[in-house]
């Protein structure tokens, strides 16, 4: 077996970084086949499946094949939903295994300049400063409200881009000017004449830009659950999207920061209301478990996170606060990280249960991914694009008029899918907090 000088460095940072211990709990099994949508999509390819990417690892972690495009090109499919881990009966935490493999390609890839340059700009220079997220998200605001929008669809310039992405374009949400997402709190009350709970709201970089509507309705809906809310200044970007991408030192620069920001706030719990974001911020222990100075503080971080449903749910927001809608059918699309990684199931379907005139009809494979998975849907159309034709066929079963999601990337999947399957005058998709603070009213 004949390696290149690059394949030999990968090779040897397999041996050094990869946990063997983790590669060695995966017992081929097999339990992780069904939940996993690229075996299923690709035919039942084993080399698409948890463990068929676990034996990859270990075979380049123990030398027997090379690290080549094929190895990097089946890490890549992965959709990183972590639907296998709950269903592993050895526990085998392929999500980290996952991150670290993709971290190790990245390191030494040969990505060409426009690649370079795309990668720096969104993983350097955007997501990590959010005020740069608040100008880019600025500039968008100007497209949609000056007109430009109108005239880019009337003179078809849209017909240049990629079927995808032209119905993307289409279902953003109207974004805030730049001036909105400027006008922010720091500290709010509780709106109950007694305070059930302190916590602290991470707000998010594209939540609260792009879905600042959504944080508000955040913010109101624990107020009225009895929460004192702290918004701590110094937080930024929760990492995820580069702990995905394989930029590991960037995923753990931002992580410091946010433990750095949130835990002089004496808050109970750290409420988030996005899952994708949720589940790398629990995972902050496992990230920083090699530093001497924060692997403690990130377990303490992590040990307060609690998903927004989850903490309406426990203190009883939905049997307190009346809740009701105009007759409608309801069924939820589960975010992946907040059911696989932080168990958040049961809380938001008890919440939607709750609204008197909502009928709640339960999806057939709600658990299973959409197929956002961050930028997935970008850079993995194909495969992307099959899996939500899929996944839409489970929602016109349901015939439901409203589509609840927990992440703002499935949200944005499953209004993509409402517009490819021609289904926008009949069927929305929403936020569960936008829902709940609509039942309010």
């Amino acid at each position: 077996m004949d390696m290149t000088k690059r394949e030999k460095a990968i090779q040897k940072a397999f041996k050094e970084r990869m946990d063997e211990t983790e590669l060695l709990n995966c017992m081929r099994c097999g339990f992780c086949l069904p939940a996993c949508p690229t075996y299923i999509e690709t035919g039942f390819d084993e080399t698409q499946s948890p463990r068929g990417r676990i034996a990859l690892m270990k075979a380049v972690h123990d030398g027997l094949i090379s690290p080549d495009d094929d190895v990097e090109r089946s890490l890549n499919l992965c959709l990183g939903c972590r639907a296998c881990e709950p269903v592993c009966p050895a526990g085998v935490q392929y999500g980290h295994l996952l991150e670290e493999a993709r971290d190790i390609f990245n390191e030494y890839n040969r990505h060409s300049l426009p690649v370079k340059t795309v990668r720096k700009t969104v993983f350097e220079g955007v997501f990590p400063h959010q005020n740069r997220m608040e100008k880019t998200i600025g500039l968008l605001s100007f497209y949609q409200r000056s007109g430009l929008q109108k005239a880019v669809r009337k003179i078809g310039f849209m017909k240049l881009f990629p079927e995808n992405l032209r119905q993307m374009e289409k279902v953003l949400p109207e974004v805030p000017s730049r001036k909105e997402m400027k006008n922010r709190p720091m500290k709010l009350p509780a709106n109950t004449n007694q305070v059930k709970s302190k916590v602290a709201f991470f707000s998010g970089c594209l939540m609260d830009t792009m879905f600042m509507e959504t944080n508000d309705a955040t913010l109101k809906l624990l107020q009225k659950a009895g929460c004192e809310i702290v918004i701590p200044e110094g937080q930024n970007c929760c990492g995820a999207l580069h702990g995905h991408s394989g930029e590991k030192d960037k995923a753990m620069e931002l992580a410091k920061k946010n433990i750095d920001a949130f835990e002089d706030t004496g808050a109970d719990y750290i409420i988030v209301n996005a899952g994708g974001c949720g589940a790398f911020l629990i995972d902050y222990g496992h990230l920083l478990k090699d530093d001497p100075e924060y692997a403690d503080r990130a377990k303490a971080f992590a040990g307060k996170m609690k998903d927004i449903s989850e903490i309406l749910y426990e203190l009883d927001f939905h049997q307190q606060v009346p809740l009701s809608i105009k007759n409608q059918t309801i069924t939820y699309q589960d975010s992946c990280h907040l059911r696989n990684v932080m168990k958040t199931f049961l809380a938001p379907r008890a919440l939607i249960t709750a609204i008197k005139g909502a009928e709640f009809k339960e999806m057939d494979k709600a658990d299973s991914c959409c197929g956002s998975a961050g930028i997935y849907n970008i850079i993995e159309p194909e495969m992307s694009m099959r899996i939500l034709d899929h996944k839409m066929e489970k929602v016109v079963e349901t015939k439901a008029h409203t589509i609840v999601t927990a992440n703002p990337g499935c949200l944005l999947q499953m209004k993509l899918g409402i517009e490819r399957e021609g289904l926008s005058d009949r069927v929305r998709a929403v936020h569960i907090v936008d829902l709940l603070l609509e039942a309010c009213n």
